[in-house]
């Protein structure tokens, strides 16, 4: 029975099969344009600490706040 808490299921489902926990699964699988292809997202680098703050905050990353901008890069890249 699909959960109505996940936005894009198949997604999620996709996340756990390949050994992400549920958690992560979850939080992936919710953020804003979940599974939509295309690539046309600029470098981390080039984005602003807020537009990352915000990215930050969509897949869940503690602390981010008091993170400087590279920091943050580094947390979503290994999140």
């Amino acid at each position: 029975m699909p959960d109505p808490r996940i936005k894009n299921e198949e997604q999620y489902r996709a996340l756990l099969e390949k050994g992400y926990s549920k958690q992560k699964s979850a939080r992936i699988a919710n953020t804003p344009d979940a599974g939509v292809k295309g690539g046309k997202a600029k470098p981390y680098e080039q984005w602003t600490k807020k537009e990352l703050s915000v990215q930050a905050r969509n897949v869940g990353i503690a602390g981010r706040s008091k993170m400087k901008k590279n920091e943050i890069i580094e947390a979503l890249r290994h999140n």
